[in-house]
């Protein structure tokens, strides 16, 4: 661990906070007419998944924090953790529900995902970029309605609802953004 300034603060990074490792979520830099400027951050607490916002001055000093990182294979939920698999040595991390908290409607079996992990504690999970999903449920376009660029409500194999475009039908494989959550094509 080492000391950053607040000049290096990005999203994604980690931090001391009060004793306790946070993660950067958003920052912006404030620069008034008159006295000197500094850091709005929002910190989510790696612990209690608490968000607080702190304001830093301007080249103020912080000690940032070291998170490890694996990948492994969502496998199943056993009631109070999700189960990934590391593939090569099959070592299983259990990672509390509480991190991974709304996330969970983008976790696919088999998917692989970046798991972090600080002093040995799960602390956190990086998703992909998009997920492919099977549409289970969405209502059926009139013919002559899919030209236009309306969309529809639709639920996925995982849970989540996501607006489509009207062509979309049940049993359709779509991908979508783990970002937004909003739908991004048709999987070929």
């Amino acid at each position: 661990m080492g000391m950053i300034s607040t000049a290096q603060f990005k999203k994604g990074i980690y931090l001391l906070f009060h004793e306790e490792p946070h993660l950067v979520m958003d920052i912006t830099f404030v620069s008034p007419g008159k006295g000197s400027a500094f850091y709005r951050t929002k910190l989510k607490n790696l612990y209690t998944g608490r968000v607080v916002e702190y304001t830093y001055k301007s080249g103020e000093k912080v000690e940032e924090v070291l998170v490890e990182t694996q990948e492994a294979e969502y496998s199943y939920f056993d009631g109070n953790n999700y189960v990934f698999i590391e593939p090569r040595t099959f070592e299983q991390y259990s990672v509390p529900s509480e991190i991974i908290a709304e996330d969970k409607i983008y976790l696919k079996e088999g998917l692989l995902y970046r798991i972090k992990f600080y002093e040995d504690k799960p602390v956190g999970i990086t998703l992909p970029k998009s997920i492919a999903c099977v549409v289970v449920e969405t209502e059926n376009s009139i013919k002559g309605d899919t030209a236009t660029s309306a969309m529809k409500n639709a639920i996925l194999d995982t849970g989540a609802k996501v607006l489509v475009p009207l062509f979309i039908k049940n049993g359709e494989e779509i991908l979508i953004s783990t970002e937004s959550g909003a739908y991004l094509s048709r999987k070929n």
